[in-house]
């Protein structure tokens, strides 16, 4: 049975017909689509494969929850959940966005606001989920450990991740995560949508900026505009940057410091067994390598500006 008619049969036993399926790319874990039903209405819907175990998991609990958050914390447009089960989450639809100067503009404003909205400490009160894997929330006072153990460091243990680093390497990214006070200047926990890149932004009929698939927490704001910083996005999306910069601030050196911060989504990406170029590793690769032990010499105090061991 093909991904569409799995979709198809779903939606089917909650109560909706559809007439036709037009998939949409993207995504690790689930079928999704724009699903017009019989009577020529349109909405959003995406359910679990069998192979992903969907009976144990919350996936859409969580997002729908996390939809909400961003709504009702911090004003964010979002779809409206029509439909959430175990395996079918069902959503309004939304529209393409416009890429022009005006679009990405008004989506600074929208992230601006939303890390207004802060917290006395990172995490959230619920694990989420980043793809088909675990996002770790537990809360933590200090944002330079919550970064280090709760979005780096935790993806060594997965086996993809352990299998495409050797040693050094790994001891390279916890000497990296050991600099990081150094290296990343204290940011006050605000509210993230989490996995904020261009896919995940669409648009109202009337314009305005949507955000769709969250992994929410309280997290740095660097950390939430990495995203957007080091994943593929079209040139008009410098005037986000710009006009966040206006509205919010960014300490100096921001921009050398994205490199850093993306290496949670790099490590997603391996993780989830979709770095088929090799981009990610190499990635990876890049940002440590100032880490690296060589001849007995520490690459983390050199970095720091530090004695060799």
């Amino acid at each position: 049975m093909s991904h569409e008619n799995v979709l198809t049969d779903r939606l089917r036993e909650a109560g909706y017909v559809a007439q036709h399926v037009e998939r949409a790319v993207g995504g690790v874990i689930a079928v999704a689509g724009l699903v017009t039903l019989e009577d020529g209405s349109q909405l959003f819907a995406k359910t679990l494969l069998d192979h992903a175990h969907d009976h144990d998991l919350d996936v859409f609990e969580v997002e729908s929850a996390g939809l909400a958050a961003l709504r009702e914390l911090a004003g964010v447009h979002t779809p409206d959940v029509l439909l959430a089960t175990q395996r079918l989450l069902v959503l309004e639809k939304m529209e393409p966005r416009t890429d022009d100067e005006a679009f990405w503009e008004r989506l600074a404003h929208t992230v601006a606001a939303l890390h207004t909205t802060t917290a006395d400490r990172f995490g959230w009160h619920r694990d989420g989920w980043l793809g088909r894997l675990r996002q770790d929330n537990t809360w933590e006072q200090d944002g330079h450990v919550f970064f280090a153990e709760r979005r780096l460091l935790r993806w060594l243990a997965e086996p993809l991740v352990d299998a495409e680093f050797d040693r050094q390497e790994r001891r390279a990214l916890e000497r990296l995560c050991a600099a990081l006070p150094e290296l990343i200047p204290a940011q006050p926990p605000c509210l993230n949508h989490g996995d904020l890149w261009q896919e995940n932004i669409l648009a109202t009929s009337e314009g305005e900026p949507v955000l769709i698939d969250p992994a929410v927490h309280y997290g740095w704001p660097e950390s939430e505009l990495s995203m957007l910083w080091c994943a593929t996005r079209p040139p008009v999306s410098e005037r986000f940057f710009a006009v966040y910069r206006e509205i919010a601030g960014l300490d100096d050196g921001w921009e050398e410091r994205m490199a850093i911060l993306h290496l949670r989504e790099l490590l997603s990406v391996i993780a989830h067994d979709d770095d088929q170029d090799g981009g990610a590793a190499h990635g990876v690769r890049a940002v440590i390598k100032p880490f690296l032990r060589r001849s007995g010499t520490s690459g983390a105090t050199e970095a720091a500006g530090g004695t060799p061991e």
